[in-house]
């Protein structure tokens, strides 16, 4: 079955690709929406532009679709995408990275039975922890693009998903009740090599916004 992956560039839709093409699926082309609004309900923001270089080194067609972000507007634009890829790469369903998101993935569930599409998401309430010791075992490198809520800060930006990270997570997870995976919108991350991947992305930081515990950090990528 051809398959067309909803693609932010995240460790979580990355991974998700890398599981459905691993169960033998055929990924015909990524997905990736590009808001205007850095506070979108349904799409990953930071860094996602980038996602045309990591399907470059993965090989793979990309479908790109802007649009302006507003809550539940933004689902006639994701619709558009779906259709694009349908038209273009012949695609028979939707790969999602969605972990715990109901309002993500009854939306985008309900846009694939409209066009009457299959809807896969492999990661659905998998442990977070599970996933992230997953993602480092199969030899995912991953950064954080983005922190956005207490008790995070600038010096956070950049670090790469390993297990130190995982142990500072635990800790903020125990204290603060921090979504390890940043399932609460807590994190952003950007993938610089998987087995997907040809190369790995060479990223350097060009752009860090923010102020007390919101931050971004805009990447160049080769």
């Amino acid at each position: 079955m051809k398959l067309g992956v909803l693609f932010s560039g995240g460790k979580d839709s990355t991974f998700a690709a890398y599981l459905a093409k691993k169960e033998g699926y055929e990924i015909s082309c990524l997905i990736s929406l590009i808001s205007e609004n850095k506070e979108s309900f349904m799409f990953h923001t930071p860094s996602v532009d980038k996602t045309k270089n990591q399907a470059k080194v993965m090989g793979i067609p990309i479908v790109m679709q802007q649009t302006t972000g507003k809550k539940e507007f933004e689902l006639s634009d994701l619709k558009k995408a779906i259709r694009k890829a349908i038209k273009k790469h012949n695609i028979e369903g939707i790969v999602t990275g969605a972990v715990e998101s109901v309002y993500q993935s009854s939306r985008i569930q309900k846009i694939c039975n409209e066009l009457n599409i299959e809807c896969f998401n492999p990661l659905w309430q998998k442990d977070q922890f599970e996933l992230l010791e997953e993602l480092i075992k199969n030899k995912f490198k991953v950064i954080i693009t983005g922190v956005f809520a207490y008790p995070f800060n600038k010096s956070w930006l950049g670090k790469k998903i390993d297990e130190n990270f995982i142990k500072e997570i635990r800790k903020l997870n125990e204290k603060y009740k921090i979504n390890p995976a940043g399932e609460g919108g807590e994190f952003e991350s950007f993938v610089i090599w998987c087995p997907l991947f040809k190369k790995e992305l060479k990223v350097k930081p060009m752009e860090i916004n923010g102020s007390e515990n919101s931050w971004t950090m805009e990447i160049d990528v080769k």
